[in-house]
């Protein structure tokens, strides 16, 4: 069986925002009455992530100066800031998608009895890497 359901929200500022949305993801997964398999969270944006954490926010503003290290926020760095078919809103956020590389855009979680297979500490993690704005995940549970 494949059960797949959007979730949809509204992200915050500032780049780089973890929202914790586990709690959203176990709730896909009794909505599918799947019990054993496996579940894709898969973000449906080239500026944003998924990550698996754990909730601490010394740990999450680590995060975030090694990201602004490897990809920082000089926009003259990057020529898609100034690309000519970068019209949608003219926001230079070249360094947004080389996070999302960084990073990735989906994480594969075990399931089985119903429960996510995490380790002690780990959370499934949104991770906003540009600025607020509507965004999407897919959850999707397979198994039986």
């Amino acid at each position: 069986m494949i059960f797949t359901k959007t979730l949809k929200f509204l992200s915050h500022n500032p780049a780089l925002n973890l929202m914790d949305i586990t709690s959203k993801v176990n709730g896909v997964i009794k909505q599918s009455k799947v019990k054993d398999g496996q579940v894709l969270v898969f973000a449906r944006h080239t500026t944003s992530a998924i990550l698996l954490q754990e909730n601490e926010p010394r740990l999450h503003r680590d995060l975030d100066k090694f990201l602004h290290k490897l990809t920082p926020k000089d926009h003259n760095l990057y020529e898609h800031t100034n690309s000519p078919d970068h019209i949608e809103d003219k926001a230079p956020n070249g360094h947004s998608h080389c996070a999302n590389v960084v990073l990735g855009a989906s994480e594969i979680i075990p399931l089985l009895g119903g429960k996510l297979l995490l380790g002690t500490y780990q959370r499934i993690f949104f991770a906003e890497l540009d600025r607020a704005r509507n965004r999407e995940v897919v959850v999707q549970v397979m198994g039986e």
